[in-house]
């Protein structure tokens, strides 16, 4: 009532924008007779004359008519698309770095070419993300005949793509890839050692196509680049034993919700009995084995096979609960997933340690344009309005929706909801109207498949299993009288075509035949002539039965998945039907429906097979998803809140990392470093409140300079005197400073120095991500003494990265003063030990003649006496680590 209100006095927002929309069409269209009539090249001409323009400081919106008029013409032209009204219109919602809500089937892809070229016009790249390698490059050569015509140049990248490749793809006008591709890159970017192994060239405008898929779907997990850790495998083994001999109540209490366990009093009792082990949930020593308990019945009671995960050739790979396709190269981080291998025995892996991350909202913020686009966003607008900063424009369709939604079906057993749907199904095949089946899982679509084949009804599968023939199977899911079974039609990125889709059967025809690399171009368009003939009549026949008829045997956690299943039929004006089956046995209502949902059923006494549909249990249902979306909008604001922390530091080191690889004069900056090395060491050692220790001070100007300051420190005896003895010390350090970079020669000097600080840096920041996990980790039991988990992490982390800066700052100073080039002869030398002893050559040497050889401390072995070191204890050493992090790798 409230939005037929605020239409009605002019006040929706959308409404505004469609309006200012619809009169910027009209002045598009008025210049198309004028650009109709223009030549090839006399339309390529106008391209150079809007890139002068642009770079002359006009603005981009100023262009955007005779731009938008350019690109429908030539793609009218290229492909033999004329991009409709609403189209143009969705073009400015992404030109203005807003969200288009545009149906499936309005032609997304085609909108995005009006944005790209407009933007691209100023020379800074423009990027197009996709949910997968297909639809990148299939969206890269399907619209790159627009932007060649014009000058343009278009890449794709895509994984195990070679080096050179990739950053040719980046310095392209146009770059297609997945988000996964791109936020990779740039975490790779900022671990390269050399500023010609960088590809990305910033972050100018970004087009998110299936925005909601990758900004909140995907944004739960964030992108991480790990390396193994060197954690005892055989420890997963143990905890999975364990797990096995555990009961849920009895041992443990189960929360679906949250997917968490809790163990009980009789539960702890009974690991610590069966591994002969008290103290094990108490001992601070016992942490890692008690941990990896909790992740093994963790793994075995909330992570079900085929519908979490599938065991594919020996291997663990994650199915993605909203797309339901496979997770090729994701891992369940702290242990889970080696818990899932334990399970299921097979190998089980390291588990790793954080090189680098960063999460999907913190890397697409940085783009200084970010716009997007889908067929259902507007029920998480909030969210990409409050992280994002997103407004969703929704566009109305080229021809009215004529799909008819009917309400929800619910029976009391899945069972009996199962063959209801079966039933159904067959009687719609018997009539020849093409059906698709919609699950929330691989093990339910397998099971319809099970019930299918009984009554000998022919049909397809696709399911993470079967993904490589995911496009193959949606294209001709609208033939007459075909049958569907899919998990989790999201993202699919293929038209259904009513009465099916010629080119994919023209394809398929020819790779049946073995010639499909060889594509003969006459015997290609000899059967795509045939297949048109065939589709029409089939469509016509499709229309007749009243088009597709979509049946969802679930409804999902999110109502954006149920709409994108819906919007699989009624595409472009055509008619079509929906309706979900549902069950009382089902996740969403077992545990988030209203327990009023329950007490209709029960008061209507219904009998065995019998179902109630109304329009009041539809609202309900919704209601229930609107509970879920909220939980899983506070798991994701949650997450960017830590990271919100995290990318400040992130920011600097990495902004630290680029300046590095830039400067010309890194031998200065190490300079600098080392004489600000000497005001930390001074300033803490004599503090402006308290006793001054210069033995102290002297002795760590010895650890990181050398000898040779005691006689500056001798008279000072407080904080007063400092400042002339703090020149003094930086001028000696200075001089010394000199002297190496003498020895080792200006262009020696300037690549090792180069080296040691980004070696130290990046050594530094592994370090630091570990100890901000282990941080993380264990923050939330701050709330039990009634202090703010977040704040309190906050404050922790801002330590942690003033104390690792310092180290890194003392690192490369004494690595600055230590390190030394020498020759094969001399590292043959006779004489090699006594030189060893020296000062210099207490660090491992570097030689010509061993390029990119490596610069780093001996690890001391501490003298064990005494009692023996745990491997969760502080390392003897004096590190600051624990025990097994540092000399305890290899012990």
């Amino acid at each position: 009532m409230l939005k037929g209100l605020k239409r009605v006095l002019g006040l929706d927002p959308n409404e505004r924008a469609l309006k200012r929309y619809r009169q910027i069409a009209d002045d598009i269209n008025g210049l198309e007779p004028e650009y109709s009539a223009k030549s090839d090249e006399d339309l390529r001409s106008l391209v150079a004359d809007f890139k002068r323009r642009a770079n002359e400081g006009e603005s981009l919106d100023n262009l955007l008519v005779e731009v938008f008029a350019l690109v429908r013409e030539v793609s009218r032209r290229t492909l033999g698309l004329r991009h409709f009204d609403v189209q143009l219109m969705g073009g400015m919602a992404l030109h203005e770095g807003k969200i288009t809500e545009m149906k499936t089937g309005e032609g997304k892809t085609l909108v995005a070419t009006l944005a790209v070229v407009l933007n691209a016009l100023s020379g800074n790249g423009v990027h197009v993300v996709t949910v997968n390698d297909y639809l990148a490059k299939r969206d890269a050569e399907w619209m790159g005949p627009i932007y060649r015509f014009l000058g343009l140049s278009v890449k794709c990248i895509y994984a195990y793509m070679d080096q050179k490749e990739r950053k040719e793809a980046y310095l392209s006008d146009v770059t297609y890839g997945t988000n996964s591709e791109f936020g990779f890159d740039y975490l790779r970017d900022n671990m390269a050692v050399a500023k010609d192994q960088l590809v990305q060239r910033g972050h100018h405008f970004c087009i998110v196509d299936e925005v909601d898929s990758i900004l909140i779907d995907e944004a739960r997990t964030p992108l991480i680049i790990s390396g193994p850790s060197e954690d005892n495998v055989e420890m997963y083994t143990t905890a999975d034993q364990i797990a096995r001999q555990l009961k849920e109540g009895r041992d443990f209490e189960k929360d679906e919700k949250e997917r968490n366990v809790a163990f009980t009093e009789d539960g702890i009792a009974r690991c610590e009995n069966l591994l002969k082990m008290p103290g094990l949930f108490s001992d601070a020593a016992n942490s890692d084995l008690a941990h990896r308990i909790v992740q093994a019945v963790k793994a075995h009671v909330l992570f079900q096979k085929d519908v979490h995960y599938v065991v594919k050739d020996g291997e663990i790979i994650i199915v993605d609960e909203f797309t339901g396709r496979l997770m090729f190269g994701r891992r369940y981080s702290d242990g889970l997933h080696q818990a899932i291998e334990a399970k299921e025995k097979v190998r089980v892996g390291r588990e790793s340690q954080t090189l680098a991350t960063i999460t999907l909202q913190n890397y697409f913020r940085m783009y200084r344009k970010l716009a997007g686009m889908t067929g259902t966003a507007v029920t998480e607008s909030e969210e990409f309005k409050e992280i994002y900063g997103l407004d969703v424009i929704v566009v109305p369709t080229n021809k009215p929706m004529v799909r008819s939604d009917f309400p929800d079906v619910i029976y009391r057993t899945s069972l009996e909801k199962f063959h209801a749907v079966a039933e159904e199904v067959e009687e719609t095949y018997s009539n020849g109207q093409p059906v698709l089946v919609g699950t929330t899982s691989i093990e339910n679509s397998e099971r319809i498949s099970k019930l299918l084949k009984a009554r000998k009804i022919p049909h397809q599968v696709l399911n993470a299993k079967y993904h490589e023939k995911e496009a193959q199977i949606v294209a001709q899911a609208g033939r007459f009288g075909a049958v569907t079974v899919a998990t989790n039609m999201a993202g699919r990125g293929t038209d259904i075509v009513l009465g099916g889709n010629p080119d994919f059967l023209a394809k398929e025809t020819l790779r049946k035949e073995g010639n499909v690399e060889d594509l003969d171009p006459s015997k290609y368009q000899q059967l795509l002539e045939e297949y048109r003939q065939i589709c029409a009549k089939e469509r016509d026949e499709v229309l007749d039965k009243g088009g597709l008829k979509i049946i969802g045997t679930e409804r999902h956690e999110s109502r954006r998945i149920d709409n994108q299943l819906r919007g699989r039929s009624g595409r472009q004006g055509d008619p079509g039907s929906s309706r979900f089956y549902l069950s009382l046995e089902d996740d969403l209502l077992r545990l988030f429906g209203s327990e009023r949902i329950q007490g209709i059923m029960e008061k209507l006494g219904m009998e065995e097979g019998e179902a109630i549909e109304h329009n009041l249990l539809t609202k309900a249902i919704e209601s229930a998803q609107k509970k879920v979306e909220q939980m899983h909008f506070d798991i994701r604001r949650q997450l960017l809140s830590y990271d919100n922390v995290m990318n400040q530091q992130r920011e600097a080191v990495y902004g630290e990392r680029h300046r590095i690889l830039e400067d010309k004069n890194i031998i200065d900056h190490t300079r600098d470093v080392a004489t600000g090395v000497v005001d930390d060491v001074l300033n803490h050692y004599f503090p402006e409140e308290g006793e001054p220790e210069p033995e102290r001070a002297e002795a760590r100007l010895r650890g990181l300079f050398g000898p040779g300051f005691e006689p500056y420190l001798k008279s000072v005896d407080s904080s007063r005197l400092l400042p002339e003895v703090s020149e003094q010390i930086k001028q000696e350090v200075e001089s010394r400073f000199i002297r190496k970079i003498e020895n080792l020669g200006p262009l020696v000097a300037d690549e090792l120095m180069r080296f040691i600080v980004l070696h130290t840096l990046d050594t530094s920041w592994k370090d630091h991500l570990l100890a901000m996990d282990e941080l993380r980790r264990g923050i939330g039991l701050r709330a039990i003494g009634q202090k703010d988990p977040l704040l309190e992490y906050q404050f922790e982390s801002y330590n942690l990265f003033q104390s690792m800066m310092g180290r890194v700052r003392e690192s490369i100073s004494e690595l600055a003063f230590r390190v030394t080039v020498v020759s094969e002869e001399t590292r043959r030398s006779p004489d090699r030990q006594s030189l060893r002893e020296s000062r210099d050559f207490a660090m491992p040497i570097l030689s010509r003649e061993v390029p990119g050889a490596g610069v780093g401390t001996e690890k001391h072995q501490p003298i064990r006496k005494g009692p023996k070191v745990g491997r969760n204890d502080p390392c003897p050493c004096g590190s600051g680590k624990k025990y097994k992090y540092c000399c305890g790798k290899n012990a």
